[in-house]
């Protein structure tokens, strides 16, 4: 079993920024996929991006050039790097690790808002 503590949530006017952190229990394969997920209220989660092996990255259309993702092996850390916010990236944050066996883990979750 792998836990996944988020941090860095908060408050932001449009326009700002925020680093969110995701801590693993163990650590983190080259080959682990991390993921970012929100979920708005009243949607459904959505993937906000995806790293795999440390330069593979892949981004939702509504966050590409804004959002960047990085992972410190080190301190078996991923990040969510957010800028520009705009008040509809307001979602619970969830932190994701999926091994190359298919094992899933989720964070709880940190809340974001971006107020207008």
């Amino acid at each position: 079993q792998v836990q996944l503590v988020e941090s860095g949530g908060g408050l932001v006017q449009a326009g700002g920024s925020l680093r969110l952190s995701c801590v693993a229990s163990r650590r983190m394969f080259s080959n682990d996929r991390m993921g970012w997920y929100r979920r708005a209220p009243g949607k459904q989660r959505e993937l906000v991006g995806t790293e795999t092996s440390g330069d593979s990255t892949n981004y939702a259309d509504s966050v590409k050039g804004r959002f960047t993702i990085s992972r410190d092996n080190a301190k078996n850390t991923v990040y969510l790097e957010m800028s520009s916010l705009k008040p509809e990236d307001t979602a619970v944050y969830y932190c994701n690790l999926l091994t190359v066996f298919g094992q899933n883990y989720w964070g709880q979750g940190t809340q974001v808002t971006v107020s207008s």
